[in-house]
């Protein structure tokens, strides 16, 4: 679906701040913003070693690209990776250059500003043999926009040395479809890490990324914090499939059902030898509404690995309730403190700068009960 190029105004930048996009934000190595389905913005600076293009621009540009399209994610995958190859969807291209290593985080921002629209979008990211970057991907419809649709196939490749802290923050409207595609293959000493925060109401958020560690001593971590309000439908997960010695994986899950249904996956694969993966699910139920479903797996093909799993699901304790009301708080008060502690930003290993981003984020929960 494409139309007339439509562009962001200053309401537009103001709300995206929510998500940790800052259009007037120094501190960024770079930008990249899609509109519908039009490239609006896509910029960094010059000599930075970061190469960053639509995909289609990329694809005209380097023609060795052809090799790493769909390898990781097949585009018969399901409905919604077949609708981002038919529609050729565009979305970014990442390239971080050899050793190049990056101070400021690059920003990039999925925009829907139609009614009913359907965003599809094809993303590749390479990080080069002992590169360095964070990216910070916030995702929003417009606040009048309550109904449409994004498809995302992002495909990462970490080369030896690598490292890439992917951070997303959502914030799409109550009858918005939202299934995202993702799969990372780490090589050699690489690291990823992947933090998620999403705080409002959707009709559904459906992902599963998986991360392939083909390289000894490769990382994955994936971390959610998640607040499903009534009538939200999160059903998320992660896969680690640990596929070579030392790779180390970890899942971690912090839910909340404010009345909303939400399926927590997690699957740890130790393939094999000298692994070790930890998988950790808890939840939390607001009053008496919305369901917490968790589906932790660990499978192990070979002997001599250390995986483990905890899964927890309850309601706030009443004598957490009962102590911070006896010195002062009201009970939504004391609903508030307990639930953004809960939702602790501090487990996901952020730099100061993203850190904020994301706990920003969970503050503005303030007013959710």
């Amino acid at each position: 679906m494409s139309e007339k190029h439509v562009r962001l105004d200053e309401k537009d930048k103001e709300f995206l701040k929510n998500v940790g996009v800052d259009y007037n934000n120094p501190e960024r190595s770079g930008t990249f913003t899609l509109i519908n389905d039009k490239v609006d913005d896509s910029s960094v600076a010059e000599s930075s070693g970061i190469e960053l293009f639509s995909l289609k621009k990329a694809k005209e540009k380097h023609p060795w690209l052809k090799d790493y399209l769909w390898t990781l994610i097949d585009e018969d995958k399901d409905k919604w990776t077949k609708i981002a190859a038919n529609h050729e969807a565009n979305g970014y291209f990442i390239r971080v250059k050899e050793n190049t290593k990056i101070d400021y985080p690059l920003q990039a921002c999925f925009y829907i500003k139609t009614q009913r629209f359907v965003q599809a979008v094809h993303n590749v990211i390479i990080i080069e043999k002992g590169a360095h970057l964070n990216i910070i991907n916030g995702c929003a419809t417009a606040n009048y926009v309550t109904t449409g649709e994004h498809y995302g196939v992002t495909e990462i490749f970490i080369k030896e040395g690598g490292y890439l802290s992917y951070n997303m923050i959502h914030d799409w409207g109550q009858e918005v479809e939202v299934r995202p595609r993702t799969a990372v293959r780490v090589e050699k000493n690489g690291t990823f890490i992947s933090n998620y925060v999403a705080l409002e109401n959707t009709k559904i958020t459906q992902s599963y990324p998986v991360a392939h560690l083909v390289g000894e001593n490769s990382v994955a971590k994936f971390t959610s914090l998640v607040y499903a309000p009534i009538g939200a439908t999160y059903d998320l997960g992660a896969k680690i499939i640990l596929d070579a010695e030392n790779a180390k994986g970890e899942i971690i899950s912090r839910t909340i059902s404010g009345g909303g249904r939400i399926i927590s996956r997690g699957y740890l694969l130790g393939a094999k030898p000298k692994i070790h993966a930890h998988l950790e699910c808890s939840g939390m139920i607001l009053g008496d509404k919305g369901s917490i479903y968790t589906i932790p797996e660990l499978e192990a093909l070979v002997d001599d690995v250390e995986m483990s799993h905890e899964a927890a699901v309850g309601k706030i304790a009443e004598e957490e309730l009962e102590y911070l009301m006896a010195r002062g708080l009201n009970e939504e008060e004391a609903t508030t403190l307990i639930v953004k502690g809960f939702l602790d930003t501090k487990i996901m290993g952020l730099p100061e700068e993203l850190e904020k981003q994301m706990q920003d984020a969970i503050d503005s929960l303030e007013n959710a009960f």
